[in-house]
């Protein structure tokens, strides 16, 4: 089954659920304040091996540019 994520509009709680594809599109409760939760989509990394064998990103990475302290700022 697929890992799902959501965001409670109500407290700001991220969570993760594993959930059948048939209620991918449901709400799900948060699990602080048990108010409706919407799904979100989740960020992900991806990489690969150049021919000389170094690891780069693929598409590129919004970190490179970032100055904010920690990852906090922008939930990546």
């Amino acid at each position: 089954m697929p890992l799902y994520e959501y965001v409670c509009s109500q407290c700001g709680c991220r969570f993760e659920l594993i959930r059948p594809i048939s209620q991918s599109n449901e709400e799900a409760p948060c699990p602080h304040c048990q108010h409706e939760a919407e799904r979100v989509l989740s960020p992900f990394a991806s990489f690969s091996k150049d021919s000389s064998g170094l690891t780069t990103s693929v598409g590129g990475s919004s970190c490179a540019s970032c100055s904010a302290a920690s990852c906090d700022s922008c939930r990546l």
